[in-house]
């Protein structure tokens, strides 16, 4: 991509609490949370990011930024200080010098889909929700239908630019590789699962498959599907009994142990587990792959003949073929509720083995009480090539589970929001009793996911385990990560309530 296609349109745009755009800019996806900054700063290069940082740390003001918006708690929700609105600097092309793909961190990810789609016909395995921003997805570890088959979106990441601040505040732009003479090499590690807004700012990622090696750029990365294939399996909640739900349930957990390993054929798809209340009508096993993988829809088929087995209620199957673009970059596809109802609450586990008995029963119990009709419950198919990479080669430390967890609540009325988020604190209480409320690492728990950030856990009203949130999110990789939050943002200059802290 030429410098002069470069040039930006505008910035920063400086917009402060008199602007009329200022209202405008407060919000992101989950409606919970309302930024009161002194100014908002949008922004659309690299210089313009080094230069709004340098001088709101000049002026003492706390710095918090903002790519896509998806964040689950609010963590760019601050009063006072400076938010920066990433979002413009949204530019997806080849970068021949670095022989990589750059995307800056406000592209969403069906921007992304497109581009890629469009002018090389390649892909990357992040996730299904268009409208988040690579920004934060791509730091936390991102993952997404295609994740069992070619391993995590950080396993392509190949070199960072982030602007940090040095002990004297002053703000510069640092490139981190993979490359392992890079002496910045740590920066790029800890971007690799290390989550978003905890070392600087990212104005750039580059990806390339791994191993990739070639000139052209269409063979740098994955052929992208040309047809994606969606499968459905659904069982009207009115027929299960507590037996054929936890049959079911259980079905599932095996069959990921089961078929889960890299390369297998069921490594190939993906697939899900979605349960609303028992009010909600139906429950929900999903599949989806590529329809040019050998056997697709037979593929499917022997998932759902497996979660089926010895349920006792019929399941309705539906099997369909769309175009790879039409799934993949289709707007708002994944996102949770309307524009009118977005307070969201969201609590992750990843498992290594399906649930155990009493969870079984926990699940059930909530999904069927009197009054929690807002609970969702969602198992999504992990493992397979992810698994093919060593817990401390990337901070990514989850390497051998085969499923996450999501406890979801999504609302519209502030009102509610005091039952909501109670109701659903307690459903993941509840399923984790017998560890302290929370998924310990352990022979069937391996902690939770930092792009669905939970702040409970580090709360020891809601996370008695005795295990720090610190553990659950990065185990031990932890404190590698907090030495390079010492040597790269020494005054903690990027924090929020889940930030990596200085050691």
């Amino acid at each position: 991509m030429s410098e002069l296609a470069r040039v930006p349109d505008f910035g920063p745009a400086v917009i402060e609490a008199d602007d009329p755009r200022y209202e405008s800019m407060l919000r992101g996806a989950n409606h919970r949370f309302v930024a009161k900054p002194d100014r908002v700063c949008v922004v659309t290069t690299t210089e313009q990011v080094v230069r709004v940082v340098g001088e709101a740390v000049a002026g003492g003001l706390r710095v918090t930024v903002r790519s896509g918006g998806h964040g689950y708690e609010g963590f760019t929700a601050a009063e006072g200080g400076v938010l920066l609105d990433m979002s413009e600097m949204a530019t997806v092309y080849f970068d021949a010098d670095r022989a990589a793909f750059a995307i800056e961190p406000g592209a969403t990810l069906g921007h992304v889909y497109r581009v890629l789609f469009k002018g090389w016909n390649v892909t990357i395995p992040g996730g299904e929700c268009t409208e988040v921003g690579v920004g934060g997805h791509f730091a936390g570890g991102g993952y997404g239908p295609l994740s069992r088959r070619l391993g995590a979106v950080v396993d392509y990441l190949v070199a960072v630019e982030v602007v940090v601040v040095d002990a004297d505040g002053t703000a510069r732009a640092v490139v981190a590789t993979n490359e392992p003479d890079d002496p910045h090499r740590d920066l790029w590690w800890a971007h690799t699962g290390g989550g978003g807004g905890n070392f600087g700012v990212v104005t750039r990622y580059w990806v390339r498959a791994p191993g990739a090696t070639s000139t052209d750029p269409a063979e740098l990365l994955p052929k992208a599907p040309s047809r994606w294939r969606i499968g459905y399996c659904m069982w009207p909640w009115a027929e299960m009994t507590e037996e054929s739900f936890t049959t079911l349930l259980r079905n599932v957990g095996t069959w990921f142990e089961e078929n889960s390993a890299p390369g297998s054929r069921h490594a190939q798809h993906s697939a899900s587990f979605y349960a609303s209340h028992r009010s909600g009508g139906a429950l929900l096993v999903q599949a989806m792959v590529d329809d040019d993988v050998p056997d697709a829809a037979a593929l499917l088929d022997e998932y759902f003949d497996a979660v089926s087995e010895g349920v006792g209620v019929a399941g309705t199957r539906t099997q369909s073929v769309k175009p790879w673009l039409f799934f993949a970059a289709y707007p708002n596809w994944g996102d949770p509720g309307t524009p009118d109802v977005r307070r969201a609450k969201l609590k992750a586990a990843y498992l290594r083995k399906g649930y155990t008995d009493p969870q079984l029963a926990a699940v059930w119990e909530h999904l069927t009480r009197e009054g929690s009709e807002h609970n969702q419950f969602i198992l999504i198919g992990y493992g397979g090539q992810v698994n093919t990479v060593a817990p401390d080669a990337t901070a990514t430390a989850q390497r051998d589970s085969v499923l996450k967890a999501a406890f979801m609540s999504v609302w519209g009325d502030e009102a509610d929001d005091h039952d909501r988020i109670g109701r659903l604190r307690e459903f993941y209480r509840d399923v984790y009793a017998e560890t302290g409320g929370v998924p310990v690492p352990g022979e069937r728990s391996d902690g939770s996911y930092i792009n669905y950030p939970d702040i409970d856990l580090a709360d020891p009203e809601w996370n008695t385990s005795g295990v720090p949130w610190s553990t659950l999110y990065y185990k031990d990789n932890y404190p590698r990560l907090q030495q390079v939050k010492a040597k790269y943002d020494p005054r903690d200059v990027f924090h929020h309530g889940l930030s990596v802290e200085l050691p």
